[in-house]
């Protein structure tokens, strides 16, 4: 009699976001076997970050014939905007310039190897959800605060899509209708204020107005000079914090999740960030308890680490398929 039970075997997890590349070669057990971060490329153009995104696939892939000697079931690949994965097409993507990009084949051919295609922010929502500050919770929101904002709602494990595979685009959520303008075309997107992206920006371009030779800083640099009291930044990040509270709060009211988990790189902000952000949800919460605020506790590596969990689940979906459609056959 075949087995229907999924196979075991490394697999190889990859998060494309709009500044890095965060890819993690993951054993069986579950554990990181070894991990790579290289940067994304995007302003040379949406076929040189296919390239790159293969380049530390393989790279992955000859380590993991280097160090374990078993053979790599699949390869998981997550990515921001708009993605038809059962096509394994990245639709649409505002940080990376990509319409309908078949990048499942395209990544296929070039590695020999079965890829699955998935959403960056969903599938770090199935890692917390799993591997972090989700488990043991039956209905949570995930956030994703990187170069863009995205959401992912878990209930009973499994995440919530939309009729058009496209829920969760929390960053487009409009907030501030006179706010700055979002690569999706609108004005005043949540992304523009709150994300890693636009907090940097934002303060940059206010210090520029003071010092035509201010040096670019980044988002963990605006939240460490509000916090020492720095006036600027500490409007930038205020700013922020009130945005995404509004966002959030809209949320709460519409979805009732009874946990926000934050993550992507503004969350290392930590208390900087939940502190100011549980009391402002909770002065614009009036009617209805607010939901719990924590932490990712897998932080940045959320979506490789889910990514490498979606390859594993279509990896063992695709075996078992094939031993009932076998057994079927006798």
């Amino acid at each position: 009699m075949t087995s229907s039970s999924p196979p075991r075997g490394p697999v190889v997890g990859i998060d494309l976001g709009g500044t890095d590349i965060k890819a993690a070669l993951v054993a069986p057990d579950g554990s990181v076997v070894h991990n790579i971060r290289r940067a994304t490329h995007r302003e040379r153009g949406p076929q040189a970050v296919v390239g790159a995104v293969a380049d530390t696939a393989a790279a992955l892939v000859a380590e993991n014939d280097e160090r374990t000697g078993q053979r790599l079931l699949a390869v998981g690949v997550v990515v921001p905007g708009l993605v038809d994965e059962s096509a394994g097409v990245a639709a649409y993507s505002a940080n990376l310039g990509w319409r309908d990009l078949p990048l499942r084949d395209l990544l296929g051919e070039r590695l020999g190897l079965p890829v699955v295609l998935g959403h960056d922010v969903r599938a770090g929502a199935v890692a917390e959800s799993r591997l972090g500050a989700g488990r043991g919770h039956d209905d949570f929101v995930f956030v994703a605060l990187g170069t863009g904002i995205a959401a992912a709602h878990v209930q009973a494990g499994r995440v919530l899509r939309g009729s058009h595979d496209a829920a969760g685009e929390l960053g487009h959520l409009v907030v501030r209708r006179t706010g700055p303008r979002c690569g999706c075309g609108s004005r005043g997107c949540l992304e523009g204020l709150a994300s890693a992206s636009g907090i940097a920006r934002r303060y940059h371009r206010a210090v520029r107005l003071q010092d035509r030779n201010a040096a670019v800083t980044s988002t963990e640099q605006v939240c460490r000079l509000a916090v020492a009291g720095d006036p600027v930044a500490r409007r930038v990040w205020n700013t922020a914090v009130s945005a995404l509270a509004d966002g959030l709060a809209a949320y709460t009211v519409l979805c009732d999740p009874g946990l926000i988990v934050l993550g992507g790189g503004v969350a290392r902000a930590g208390a900087a960030l939940t502190g100011p952000l549980r009391s402002a949800l909770a002065a614009r919460l009036t009617f209805k308890r607010p939901p719990e605020v924590a932490i990712a506790q897998l932080g940045t590596q959320a979506g490789c680490r889910g990514a490498a969990l979606l390859a594993s689940d279509r990896a063992g979906a695709g075996v078992t398929a094939s031993a009932a459609r076998a057994e079927a056959a006798r």
